[in-house]
């Protein structure tokens, strides 16, 4: 039987990889309430680099003490004792023979727990769409957001460098800028939420500026081993019909002004949605794939990907070089060795979304391996 192709080895950057599978970044609000990593998420991320996952991308983690946590019981890389918890998590990752990135996250305007913070930032003061998440302690509207002040974005860039520079104290093998899903970085990138008259605002050129600004900042402050991916989506948590106003001429700005700064990947989400639904472009081609031959560099794709067929299709066809992958991986912490032995997946149900039902997926798995 021919081997699948998401079980060839790759390089992502300067980081050699012994498959294309990773666990996409998952927001599991399990830290404890001042951020720090607890040794029950250790365990978590190590069941995935113990089931054969070659990477894992972490939940999106907070980047400054000012306004960039997003949840409550969200994990940081602010203190020294993120620092510590984080480096726990590391080592058992490393330890069961994967690899792992720490995800970076600013919230912007759509934070609803941040205990430090009065009010909510982003680039223009523009209510948000829609409402807060119930499942992460949402309720209501999102609050209009004050704008942010070029001093403002001085320190969100340094938070950013700083938090990257704690990763890799932390045994990390590199960062993922969060540019996608609503976020802070995307709110700059889209038009509708950055209204701003100065240099990042106006044209899809001066909003992908605050993007590349912070990806070029962090791949200066670290060593050349150390990954530096960007994620970007069209799609949001809080609007899953969102597209990129310019389609492919958008992207033909967007993807080039991040592989300019030094990105080491790109990560293209689909939030909600198909990776199908929400990559094709006019034309028939699909902007996962026009990533790929803007800039030259690896793409990781999420949306449905423990799909095998699907999964098959993406990589064969060109449409990106790695498959990130949630809910099933939720649901199949050994989904690389399930797909090696052609044994079938697990569902995925509802109750897997929160922490203990997964750790306990997580530590069966250990129990069978050992």
């Amino acid at each position: 039987m021919t081997a699948h192709p998401a079980l060839s080895p790759t390089t992502l950057g300067p980081l050699g990889l012994p498959n294309r599978l990773t666990v996409a970044p998952m927001t599991r609000t399990s830290a404890t309430p001042d951020g720090v990593p607890t040794l029950e998420m250790a365990e978590y991320y190590a069941g995935f680099a113990a089931g054969g996952f070659g990477l894992v991308v972490t939940e999106g983690t907070y980047t400054d003490p000012l306004y960039s946590q997003a949840y409550l019981n969200q994990p940081g890389l602010v203190t020294a004792a993120h620092v510590e918890g984080w480096r726990e998590v590391t080592h058992q990752v490393h330890a069961n023979g994967g690899r792992i990135i720490a995800q970076l996250m600013h919230a912007g305007a759509i934070s609803q727990g941040n205990p430090y913070a009065e009010g909510t930032v982003g680039p223009s003061a523009i209510q948000p769409l829609g409402e807060m998440m119930p499942d992460y302690g949402g309720r209501g509207p999102w609050p209009a957001p004050r704008e942010l002040t070029a001093v403002d974005l001085d320190l969100v860039v340094e938070g950013f460098v700083t938090a990257a520079l704690n990763a890799l104290a932390a045994g990390f093998d590199g960062v993922e800028l969060h540019g996608a899903n609503g976020y802070l970085l995307d709110q700059f990138l889209t038009d509708y939420t950055n209204q701003r008259t100065d240099a990042y605002g106006g044209s899809v050129s001066n909003r992908v500026r605050l993007i590349a600004r912070i990806a070029a900042a962090v791949v200066a402050a670290v060593p050349a081993s150390f990954v530096v991916g960007v994620r970007l989506s069209q799609t949001k948590v809080n609007d899953l019909v969102h597209r990129w106003a310019g389609g492919a001429a958008d992207a033909a700005v967007i993807f080039p002004a991040v592989a300019d700064a030094g990105a080491s990947y790109l990560h293209i989400a689909s939030e909600g949605r198909k990776w199908i639904d929400t990559a094709r472009l006019a034309g028939g081609q699909t902007i996962t794939g026009l990533a790929r031959r803007l800039t030259g560099l690896p793409v990781i794709v999420n949306g449905g990907m423990h799909d095998p067929a699907q999964a098959a299709q993406v990589l064969d066809d060109g449409h990106a070089d790695l498959l990130a992958i949630a809910r099933g991986a939720l649901a199949n912490p050994d989904l690389p060795r399930r797909l090696a032995e052609g044994r079938e997946l697990a569902a995925f149900d509802r109750t897997m979304l929160h922490p203990a039902v997964t750790l306990a997926n997580a530590q069966a798995w250990q129990a069978v391996r050992s």
